[in-house]
């Protein structure tokens, strides 16, 4: 999948840059520096195949993603893994372009520190590179940007409610039938509703589980919901990325508004309910 996409990219960014230079009407050079262009095209081509490779290898072979214990969060992995594969010939080409600039066009000794002469970007180079890049971000925007938010907000059951109150700096979980904790215990391949909010006069904070990777603002005097469905076992003190964290700048504490996640088994989530309802 990553070969495909990038060799497609690859290509798309590659036919499009020879096209712009046949269409280019601006007068020919001479014989002697067409050849140079077109030996330093070559040799910037070569570089930018083995750093799209480079690139490319790096992305595969990349882990940055923490636990992911909803669909949700396989959802997000896959977006960014199919952006950074996109993106991997793009980098490839910028650093083709630099390294070989410098190490062929730099000053030496004691060369004339003044600029070089001016080259107006007015041929058809720049436009069309102006709009192969302009098509690839709208792509992107579209699917999987538009196309995967559609796609996450369209269930919108659930089998149950829990509303979520973020307050410097501190989260709170209300469970119906009144219950209140200052955990968040969930019982996994259950779809869970999440209202969220923040009292009248607090600061704005975000829902954040990094397991579940999804988000949402908590907005003072407001409710916004999100759907999860937790799909692994865990528990936040063996693995960091079962937490309810706040991701917006909140003030001192922010870093420190964090709530423990556990995710349990439908039985053991039953004992906890009943303990709660005990007290």
């Amino acid at each position: 999948m990553a070969v495909i996409v990038a060799v497609v990219v690859t290509a798309i960014v590659g036919i499009l840059g020879a096209g712009a230079l046949l269409l280019d009407r601006r007068p020919p050079a001479p014989a002697g520096e067409q050849n140079g262009m077109n030996r330093h095209l070559a040799v910037a081509a070569i570089l930018w195949v083995i750093f799209t490779a480079l690139s490319l290898a790096g992305a595969v072979a990349m882990d940055p993603f923490p636990t992911g214990a909803a669909p949700e969060a396989a959802f997000s992995d896959h977006a960014f893994r199919l952006m950074t594969y996109m993106g991997a010939p793009i980098l490839g080409l910028v650093l083709a372009g630099l390294v070989y600039s410098v190490l062929t066009f730099r000053s030496v000794g004691g060369a004339d520190a003044e600029d070089g002469p001016p080259m107006k970007g007015t041929g058809m180079v720049p436009k069309v590179w102006l709009g192969a890049t302009t098509a690839l971000a709208v792509t992107v925007m579209v699917s999987p940007g538009l196309t995967g938010l559609a796609e996450m907000r369209a269930d919108r059951t659930s089998d149950m409610t829990i509303k979520m109150t973020g307050q410097r700096w501190s989260w709170t979980a209300d469970y119906p039938g009144g219950i209140t904790s200052d955990e968040l215990v969930l019982p996994v391949n259950k779809r869970v509703k999440f209202e969220v909010t923040a009292p009248e006069g607090d600061v704005l904070h975000s829902f954040w589980v990094p397991a579940f990777r999804n988000k949402i603002d908590a907005v003072p005097g407001m409710t916004t919901v999100t759907y999860i469905t937790p799909n692994r076992i865990g528990d936040g003190k063996d693995d960091v990325a079962y937490r309810v964290q706040c991701a917006e700048l909140c003030g001192l504490m922010h870093a420190r508004m964090a709530m423990n996640v556990r995710v349990v088994d439908a039985a053991e989530y039953d004992k906890w309910l009943a303990g709660k309802v005990k007290k």
